[in-house]
């Protein structure tokens, strides 16, 4: 049986552009490797990756229709002078844990919490750690494990 290739819904904030530009050219690059589409959407900032993958759900819940096979979540949140950061640090990643189990998500999160803007390109650079291609792998290895479970259909 072939499978249809996986469709994603990447959500990135171009906040730190530079930052965002690195984790997108690692994901990207990934996906297209495996064949997979994906639509991409901005937000401002980290905080609101949540709500805007939030957004994609609820639609899709009103259309039963279902529109994307796994969501990609991608940005970049510095250390400030303030607790700002431990806001939305934990925030985003709550938000997304939420959505991730209540709708059973294939979710890669790709939300950097680091000190400086040196830290950030070290893990987003491609030629690096390339956490953009880290976290493709990651959506894409979830999707095959809830394929694992469409097989077997509910015994009534």
């Amino acid at each position: 049986m072939t499978r249809k290739a996986p469709h994603i819904m990447i959500v990135d904030s171009p906040y730190y552009r530079e930052v965002a530009e690195a984790l997108l050219e690692g994901t990207l690059a990934v996906l297209n490797a495996e064949g997979a589409t994906y639509e991409r959407f901005e937000v401002p900032g980290a905080f609101e990756i949540p709500a805007a993958i939030s957004h994609a759900l609820i639609q899709q819940d009103m259309s039963d229709t279902h529109r994307f096979d796994g969501y990609i979540a991608l940005g970049c949140v510095v250390r400030g002078e303030t607790t700002h950061y431990d806001y939305v640090c934990g925030e985003s990643a709550r938000g997304l844990m939420d959505l991730s189990v209540e709708y059973g998500l294939a979710l890669g999160y790709g939300i950097l919490t680091v000190e400086n803007r040196e830290q950030a390109m070290e893990r987003a650079l491609k030629d690096r750690k390339d956490k953009g291609g880290d976290v493709a792998r990651a959506c894409l290895a979830m999707i095959e494990h809830k394929r694992l479970f469409e097989l077997y259909p509910r015994s009534e």
